[in-house]
């Protein structure tokens, strides 16, 4: 039986990828008898900061692109945001509850699959560590020991509304662009009510982090104050732009601070980009000086919290294994890749990995045509100065194009031809 600890998105999409390979699996998780600091549900495959999953074009964006070849390598995660999405215009979002649960009863029924709710305290000498970016206690001590270099960095979550408290007379629905079914609700702020905005934003009282905690603030999640405080014309060039939208009269507002559906029935929003580390009452005192939000009722506030990551390009190989256990592999964010899509396509990686390996074959690790393949040799690539890396085209091989459209729907066709051989490969017994 292997040993897959945490269950999270990387430790989900590997259980049940050796499951079905008819595999057993001992998936070990401390939940439901005990959280972290950032964890609400007992659910397995908790989406703990954004319920996005980003952008879901296969053909204009590396994110889109990724969830494609996930889809094709049957991923888990991917089947179960298909079955819980809620309207986010070109985005794919999801009822993060029915999310968690739709995973959860999946793994929880697998006859392959023996759930153990224990806390890990060693590494093991074989299976998949998917213990994610908040890895703690003795298990954090034993990879520490182990490995050396365990670096952190923070990032953050934003607060939650309910719709029935948002001024529906100071919005409007719409998608940038007119692309999508206008999906979102957006609050504009005239130019007066964005400069008061700001002001009271960068000037507002943060949470004072400990004296021996390390802020690291990954620019993927960068908390929506210390974006302001850059400069008053931040935010109208980032999360609160106007480009691309328009209200009933056809006029373009000064700022826009867009709200996403956090569940199906879309009873609660989601402020977006608004991640924070504000102090809970200055989160209402501030978002509420935004017209829609001035009687806001705030369900969820936003929160800082640590991640963990391994100094990757020491300790692992491109196929998530240790460099000198190849029995033992890690995934998830713990191993440098950042987001949700990226952590579930670890998991599934290391998952076909170690089953070659089960199998005694080689594993078969994607060429960088290929998103899954790129991320996968980018954690093992020596680097002078290592951080997390989200789904671009920067890793991905170059191609002679120069028409960007055509170039991104070229590497999109390229990529999905290299996971169809990878699939065809691994699919072979």
């Amino acid at each position: 039986m292997i040993k897959v600890i945490g269950a999270g998105l990387a430790g989900s999409e590997a259980a049940w990828y050796l499951a079905n390979r008819g595999i057993a699996v001992e998936l070990c998780d401390i939940k439901p008898a005990r959280r972290s600091p950032a964890h609400q549900s007992g659910d397995f495959c908790e989406l703990v900061c954004s319920n996005s999953l980003k952008s879901d074009d296969a053909y204009s964006n590396a994110c889109g692109l990724l969830k494609e070849e996930l889809r094709r390598l049957g991923a888990l995660t991917m089947e179960a945001a298909a079955r819980t999405r809620v309207p986010a215009g070109g985005a794919l979002a999801v009822d993060r509850e029915r999310f968690a649960a739709y995973v959860t009863q999946k793994l929880t029924s697998h006859p392959k699959i023996c759930v153990v709710c224990r806390e890990e305290t060693a590494l093991p000498a074989a299976g998949i560590v998917a213990t994610g970016p908040l890895t703690d206690g003795a298990l954090y001590a034993a990879i520490g020991a182990r490995f050396g270099d365990v670096l952190h960095f923070y990032d953050a979550t934003a607060p939650v509304v309910t719709a029935e408290s948002v001024d529906a007379s100071a919005t409007f629905s719409g998608d940038r662009y007119g692309k999508g079914t206008d999906d979102y609700i957006n609050c504009p702020l005239d130019r007066a009510q964005y400069e008061a905005f700001v002001e009271a934003l960068v000037s507002a009282e943060r949470v004072v982090p400990k004296a021996f905690e390390r802020r690291e603030i990954f620019e993927g999640c960068m908390p929506v104050e210390v974006m302001a405080a850059r400069g008053a014309d931040t935010l109208r060039y980032g999360t609160f732009k106007p480009v691309g939208l328009s209200d009933g009269a056809g006029r373009r507002p000064y700022a826009v601070l867009q709200l996403r559906r956090e569940n199906e029935e879309g009873t609660l929003l989601g402020l977006v980009g608004c991640q924070t580390n504000l102090k809970f009452g200055e989160q209402k005192r501030v978002f509420s000086m935004i017209p829609a939000l001035k009687n806001a009722q705030f369900m969820r506030y936003g929160v800082m919290h640590r991640n963990t990551y391994l100094q990757s390009p020491r300790v692992l190989n491109a196929d998530f294994s240790v460099k000198d256990a190849p029995e033992l592999f890690f995934a998830g964010q713990i191993t440098g890749v950042e987001g949700y899509v990226e952590s579930a396509m670890s998991g599934l990686m290391a998952a076909m990995h170690l089953a070659r390996r089960l199998e005694g074959k080689e594993p078969v690790v994607p060429e960088d045509t290929c998103v899954c393949g790129a991320l996968s040799r980018y954690i093992a690539a020596p680097a002078r100065h290592f951080q997390p890396m989200n789904a671009n085209y920067g890793i991905l091989r170059g191609l002679d194009e120069r028409d960007k459209i055509q170039k991104k729907r070229r590497m999109a066709e390229r990529a999905l031809q290299e996971i169809e051989r990878v699939r065809a490969l691994v699919s072979e017994q």
